[in-house]
């Protein structure tokens, strides 16, 4: 039996798993996308051929996964107005937006729906990203499954059993990028000052990372170990490495991290009272 999956949103990230799906193996027939604009969704039918609509009611009334793919802000207007069609078809619902919590959004759809929590990261734009899932008691064995084969389509996933561990997941992965990103950015500035062009001191460090990562992600060794073997005893990397320990980048890190999470609980916070 074909399983049939609605988006409601059709913006980056829910095109990106409509993409991942497709390209391992959906048909495009047994997946839809809402969006309130006509506009906004000829892009994605003419992408990938799936189905679109503007009415939500008509998208999830024969859905067996509805993924919440919406602005957090909009999210309890989009629920309230879901709820009545989801009680009646019983659908997984799959939330991949930011700061609200299972319970908030279990309320808004009318109680007792299995769901889960997904926090994506932007490299699922690419088939490279890193989810972390929750899963509330109502979700079946089967549904848990089902869900994590979503989100694969798209990159890696890992399971939390706990959901304020999400506020972890999106300070290691969900936010994550931003941090690489940041560090690409200072060594593109810091190679132009050792007299590289920025564009090659930038590719240098792109593609460093990217070979770093699969380094530490295909072998059987830890980072630390990894980090060891590149380490001569009095050589260049390890008075680089040395001068990063002294000035404290794991504390920096750790509390950028800290800060990251607190915000994630901040956020869940303000968005559960709207």
């Amino acid at each position: 039996m074909t399983t049939r999956v609605t988006f409601i949103g059709a913006g980056n990230m829910a095109s990106a798993i409509i993409g991942g799906m497709i390209d391992s193996g959906v048909s495009p027939s047994a997946i839809t996308a809402t969006s309130p604009s006509d506009a906004f969704l000829a892009p994605v039918h003419e992408r990938y051929g799936i189905h679109t609509d503007t009415d939500n009611l008509a998208a999830v009334a024969q859905a067996d996964v509805v993924v919440l793919a919406v602005k957090p802000q909009i999210m309890k207007e989009v629920c309230e107005g879901l709820a009545d069609a989801v009680q009646r078809r019983r659908p997984l619902i799959i939330s991949v937006a930011a700061g609200l919590d299972a319970a908030t959004l279990e309320a808004w759809l009318g109680g007792d729906m299995p769901l889960v929590r997904c926090m994506p990261n932007t490299p699922a734009l690419v088939g490279a990203g890193a989810s972390g899932l929750y899963a509330n008691a109502s979700v079946s064995a089967a549904q848990r499954t089902l869900a994590g084969e979503l989100m694969a389509a798209v990159g890696l996933v890992e399971w939390v059993e706990e959901e304020s561990l999400l506020d972890a997941v999106t300070a290691v992965s969900g936010s994550a990028p931003a941090y690489f990103f940041l560090m690409f950015e200072a060594m593109e500035e810091a190679g132009a000052k050792l007299g590289l062009p920025a564009e090659t001191a930038r590719r240098l460090a792109m593609q460093t990372a990217f070979g770093a990562a699969k380094m530490a992600m295909t072998s059987d060794r830890t980072p630390a170990e990894l980090k060891r073997n590149v380490m001569s005893p009095g050589g260049t990397t390890e008075r680089a490495i040395d001068h990063l320990e002294t000035a404290e980048l794991r504390r920096i890190l750790a509390e950028a991290m800290d800060a990251c999470a607190a915000r994630a609980r901040e956020m869940s916070a303000e968005l559960g009272n709207r």
